[in-house]
């Protein structure tokens, strides 16, 4: 079963589990949850503003799927 059907089978699941389930699978979970969360900082929050400004003012270039591609394979290969 592919990490996919798992998620959908796991949010289906969790729609309608019992109260006392979810607890408990949460207690479980809840270090892994804190750990994977993301952290808005001043910095990022700041960049999100400023990139939905540029949204709204139709102030953006939007990039195709190749060129994107090209510029993924450049980073990483400047990576390297």
């Amino acid at each position: 079963m592919s990490t996919a059907e798992i998620r959908q089978k796991l949010h289906n699941y969790l729609e309608s589990a019992d109260d006392k389930v979810i607890k408990a699978m949460f207690t479980i979970m809840e270090k892994d949850i804190e750990n994977n969360a993301l952290v808005y900082t001043s910095k990022l929050k700041s960049e999100l503003s400023k990139r939905q400004k540029d949204y709204l003012d139709n102030n953006f270039r939007l990039v195709n799927q190749e060129d994107s591609k090209k510029r993924i394979r450049q980073i990483l290969n400047e990576n390297k």
